[in-house]
């Protein structure tokens, strides 16, 4: 099976830490048991498998949550292949860098590897999904992007036609959706009704955590993508949104933050 990344977390990229999350669930077969391996919490490694299935076609890794002593998890054949393809892609990567150091210490314009390094950055947004660029309606000054998330779950987007441009974006080409979780509005499925909010994604309650002040929940939005909303404690209790029960998160277009590789 050819690996490839697909059209729809934390924010950022396949790096040592994930494959070493994704191979523990390999070995391990739980995400309590692969998260005590990596040394993470629970949660912690939930958020990692929900942002690695975010960043793919097809999800990483199949599991269900049982609490920190239940729950199996198991990758998928594409969690097979893109272990299995992204430890070699490292591995050529290091030895690459390795030169690459080498050459730059030698230059005579004395260029710094950390200059590189930082082009290379990971994001704060909590919710971040590849996706497709479907239609693009232009402005005077700004752009609508619409955008194919998953299993008919689509995002708009406003930008200015600038960035449109800077970004190369077209019609069919890939990006990536940044939403910060604190921007997502919360409303249950059934009790929602007119709004200004340009998009709406609705899925099912799958974790519902409560701080001392605020409460993040996530939703499973189908094709294996979810989405965190950290919404205060006194509207979580409000809403009294459960896992199993159904919900909306509303995202203004001119929120979703686009980002291109």
């Amino acid at each position: 099976m050819t690996v490839q990344r697909g059209r729809g977390g934390r924010g950022a990229r396949m790096g040592a830490d994930r494959l070493r999350l994704l191979a523990a669930v390999r070995d391990h077969g739980s995400i309590s048991a692969a998260a005590r391996a990596v040394g993470l919490s629970y949660k912690a490694a939930w958020d990692g498998v929900n942002a690695m299935n975010n960043l793919f076609g097809a999800p990483l890794v199949a599991g269900q949550t049982g609490g920190k002593n239940g729950g199996g998890a198991s990758l998928t054949q594409a969690g097979e292949d893109v272990l299995s393809a992204f430890s070699s892609v490292e591995a050529e990567l290091a030895r690459f860098a390795a030169r690459l150091e080498k050459r730059l210490s030698e230059s005579s314009t004395q260029i710094s590897p950390a200059s590189f390094r930082s082009l290379m950055m990971k994001t704060s947004a909590r919710n971040m999904f590849r996706c497709t660029v479907e239609k693009i309606v232009d402005g005077a000054v700004n752009s609508e992007v619409l955008l194919d998330l998953t299993d008919g779950q689509r995002l708009a987007a406003i930008v200015t036609r600038q960035s449109v441009a800077d970004l190369g974006l077209e019609e069919g080409a890939e990006c990536f959706a940044l939403i910060k979780s604190s921007f997502v509005i919360l409303a249950p499925e059934d009790g929602l009704s007119k709004t200004s909010a340009r998009n709406r994604l609705c899925g099912t309650v799958i974790a519902h955590d409560d701080g001392a002040v605020n409460s993040e929940i996530t939703l499973d939005l189908g094709g294996g993508k979810t989405l965190a909303a950290i919404i205060t404690k006194d509207s979580a209790d409000a809403l009294g949104l459960k896992p199993g029960e159904r919900a909306c998160a509303l995202i203004k277009a001119s929120q979703v933050i686009l980002a291109v590789e």
